[in-house]
């Protein structure tokens, strides 16, 4: 409800102001001035905005609105609720909303979605060798394992085959069946550090080492290719277990080979999948698989899939480390157009922190040099090798600056008992200390660099305040007030009327002869009770329902009493009415009582501002309205 709120709130006092300069005041509210250029920027803004020309207010009219508005926020203000713990607490939530998209870089972000799509228009075909690292790993932990990958690196670099090598040094389990050997992947396939370092390694070559969540890599690029998009397959599949003998190996190969030779002979891909199969997953299909990209399948299955040019042609018999398959092109895309992807391109990057941190860490450098952060290269020495986890003190020298304020070993000791930052190096935590800092000084600034930031946070402010006392003065009280609604009811009641109505019964017998049952009955003046009782005694026979109906409220009433169309599956000689139209007659306080309440809200609520308008002093410059043109 009060995000609903907000939104009217901002359509009738937007705060989007950016008239810092002086300017001429325009009016005073208890001793606050509101310029000419705030109301002008926010009439003209709210004018322009409504649903017909009809709803247009004169600058006179839209004035009376936004005085009203001002005056209920003072009263809040002078009332004190802008100092409880909720109203901070609300206010400091949206605040974290509102300056999100400020402590970033938005033209970086557009950046990275526009560089992510290119990356998405091609294919690398890479291997690679790891080397586990545990993410929190020791300084020294971190350095013996960089050194031993770099040894490697260096090994390959003088002549050592990478396949070769990557079944020797590799902790990547699979690298003892494919050498290291990813196959073709293009953006968001893998990690984000390992998917910069395949893209910028040139092909032929093996990057420097990377550093990822599993440890570090290096990666020889061995191919790039224009990414082909999506391709949707059928295959025919006789599996071979990896424990197999030589003989039950042969006997599948040979299987799939008499399938091949009916398939060449003309025979129904999807009819042979169906019966021969052994993925019965996609067998009941035809062998159907879902859409899918190079990345996404072992490149022994999607490299001859890719090699297919035809839709309809099939390959030859391959062998995956699954067993043997038959092929079958079905269909395929492209990657779609930028502007088609950018919103999906967008969100994934923001639902990958390694992918969305990098623009904040651009960000973050950015204002490092506006601040003129400076380190003390001596402390970082210092943190190099202490561990938190060891629980090793730190000095309490300064080990950065930054717009002009000095930060401590003290500050950095705090920082850390606040974060509960996992065990790990000193070294690494400072970094996101640091960062943290970084942001938190941007963040204190954010109203004195944006004047629209200021103004939206002035909205919300003003948007809450106005929420709460209007909650308590006018809506939670008009509902709870019962002797005053009751008087109110009183005063007003004819303010909500029935139209003439038919009272009375509808009623719906089984037959023909429980109608004339009924008839006698009711002749003998028995009332609807007694005669249910009396007819229903060996089950439901006859159904009565009493009601009060205008006119289009009920199709069998509209039929008997306003000469209606007779309603469909109707039969007359077993549904009847009995009752009289009554004249129209004022609606009862129950029967009406939201309505009621709503009357009485706005009732509160002219009074109340009558009361604000006479306590408080307003002052409008006429002179200064005047010279305001209406839209």
């Amino acid at each position: 409800m009060k995000r609903a709120f907000f939104s009217f709130v901002a359509i009738c006092i937007s705060t989007f102001m950016l008239f810092a300069q002086e300017d001429e005041i325009l009016l005073t509210i208890d001793g606050e001035p509101v310029t000419k250029a705030e109301f002008e920027y926010i009439y003209s803004k709210n004018n322009n905005n409504v649903f017909s020309e009809a709803d247009k207010k004169s600058p006179e009219d839209y004035l009376d609105l936004f005085i009203d508005f001002k005056l209920k926020v003072i009263e809040a203000e002078n009332l004190k609720m802008d100092t409880s713990k909720s109203f901070i607490n609300e206010l400091a939530g949206y605040r974290n909303e509102i300056a999100a998209p400020y402590l970033t870089d938005s033209s970086f972000d557009e950046q990275l979605v526009k560089d992510t799509y290119d990356r998405m228009t091609r294919e690398v075909d890479a291997s690679h060798i790891l080397l586990r690292l545990d993410p929190n790993a020791t300084p020294e932990q971190e350095q013996e394992v960089l050194d031993k990958i770099n040894a490697i690196r260096q090994k390959i670099l003088r002549g050592r085959d990478f396949g070769d090598a990557a079944v020797e040094y590799s902790e990547d389990p699979s690298a003892k069946d494919n050498k290291g050997h990813l196959g073709y992947f293009t953006a968001f396939m893998m990690v984000y550090p390992f998917e910069n370092a395949a893209f910028e390694t040139p092909v032929g070559e093996v990057s420097e080492p990377v550093r990822t969540r599993f440890g570090y890599h290096i990666i020889k690029v061995n191919d790039v290719r224009k990414n082909k998009g999506e391709i949707l397959v059928a295959h025919i599949m006789k599996n071979v277990a990896q424990n197999a003998t030589e003989e039950t190996k042969a006997a599948q190969k040979e299987k799939i080979d008499a399938i091949y030779e009916q398939l060449l002979n003309g025979a129904d891909f999807a009819e042979l999948a169906k019966k021969e199969s052994d993925d019965r997953r996609t067998a009941t299909e035809g062998g159907k698989m879902p859409w899918f990209a190079a990345g996404r399948i072992i490149p022994e299955f999607s490299t001859p899939a890719f090699a297919i040019e035809n839709i309809g042609d099939f390959t030859k018999p391959i062998e995956t480390p699954f067993g043997f398959h038959i092929i079958k092109k079905l269909d395929e895309k492209p990657i779609a157009p930028f502007e088609e992807m950018k919103t999906e391109i967008s969100t994934r990057i923001k639902r990958d922190p390694e992918r969305s941190n990098s623009s904040q860490h651009a960000f973050i450098a950015e204002l490092k040099e506006e601040y003129q952060f400076k380190e003390n290269e001596l402390g970082n020495k210092e943190l190099a090798g202490k561990s938190i986890q060891d629980s090793a003190e730190i000095s309490n020298q300064v080990l950065f600056t930054v717009d002009d304020k000095n930060y401590s070993g003290s500050d950095f000791t705090k920082w850390l008992e606040a974060s509960n930052e996992p065990n790990a190096s000193y070294l690494s935590a400072y970094d996101k200390w640091v960062d943290a800092e970084v942001l938190a000084l941007e963040d204190s600034k954010l109203e004195e660099k944006h004047p629209e930031f200021k103004y939206l946070m002035q909205e919300y402010h003003d948007g809450i305040l106005l929420f709460n006392i209007s909650q308590e003065k006018i809506w939670n009280f008009a509902s709870q007030d019962t002797a005053g609604l009751e008087a109110f009811y009183e005063k007003n009641k004819g303010s909500h009327m029935w139209g003439e109505r038919f009272k009375g019964s509808i009623i719906t017998c089984t037959d023909a002869a429980v109608h004339e049952q009924a008839d006698k009955l009711f002749a003998a003046e028995m009332n609807n009770d007694e005669v249910m009782e009396h007819i229903n005694v060996e089950g439901e026979l006859i159904q009565i329902e009493d009601g009060a109906w205008e006119e289009g409220e009920n199709p069998i009433v509209d039929y008997y009493v306003w000469n209606g169309p007779e309603p469909a599956d109707f039969n007359s000689e077993l549904t009847f009415i009995r009752g009289d139209k009554i004249e129209p007659e004022p609606k009862t306080l129950d029967e009406a009582r939201g309505l009621y309440i709503s009357d009485y809200q706005k009732y509160l609520e002219e009074k109340w501002i009558k009361e604000l308008r006479s306590k408080y002093k307003i002052k409008v410059n006429k002179k200064i309205l005047k010279t305001i043109e209406g839209v």
